[in-house]
């Protein structure tokens, strides 16, 4: 299955940016960012973010991004957004000149969660992949493209229908920088059915 860029549309367009067949790239601009209330109690839905639609129940879709991010909080990542009050990401949060976050969030009606991992801030480039099954997703992480490693395992209160994917880049602080998306690939469901403990009977 083919990604085609003439699909996909924004939410919030970034000032500048290009689209190619093979390449997208987002110059982000300053305070821009995705949250809702939990912890901070602050509400931020205004990034940037580039998806397509679909009714497909079972796909994976991956991307490579590639990034210079420098400013506490600079991310860009994968992205699953059906309103302000639900969705789902996952990127890498620059931090400072120890380290970095990667991380994935996960907002059901208007509640954001956040799990994350100390990574090494040298690192400039990831893979992402987003596996769907039926309301329930799978954010894996991978950084040569061939090994990926589970992120987290949610479910979706709204996400059994039609769902919008893509990417996004934002800046939450006064920072702007390059986020390039490659190798984007919409592929049958990578993320494979559990083959251990059975389901309870209803």
């Amino acid at each position: 299955m083919k990604f085609d860029v003439s699909k996909l549309e924004w939410t919030r367009k970034p000032k500048d940016y290009s689209i190619s067949a093979d390449k997208i790239e987002i110059i982000t601009n300053p305070h821009t960012d995705l949250w809702q209330r939990t912890y901070y109690h602050f509400r931020n839905d205004n990034a940037p973010v580039l998806q397509m639609k679909t009714n497909d129940k079972f796909f994976s879709f991956t991307v490579k991004t590639q990034f210079q991010s420098k400013c506490r909080f600079d991310q860009c990542g994968i992205v699953m957004y059906l309103d302000s009050e639900n969705w789902l990401k996952g990127s890498i949060e620059y931090e400072n000149d120890s380290f970095q976050h990667l991380g994935s969030v996960v907002t059901n009606n208007g509640y954001s969660d956040w799990a994350t991992t100390e990574i090494d801030v040298n690192i400039k480039s990831m893979w992402y992949r987003l596996s769907r099954r039926e309301d329930d997703y799978c954010i894996e992480c991978s950084e040569d493209g061939t090994t990926f490693k589970q992120m987290r395992v949610c479910h979706m209160w709204n996400g059994n229908g039609e769902i919008r994917f893509g990417i996004y880049a934002c800046s939450p602080e006064e920072s702007s920088f390059k986020a390039t998306f490659t190798d984007m690939e919409i592929s049958k469901c990578k993320w494979l059915p559990h083959d251990g403990q059975q389901p309870d009977l209803e």
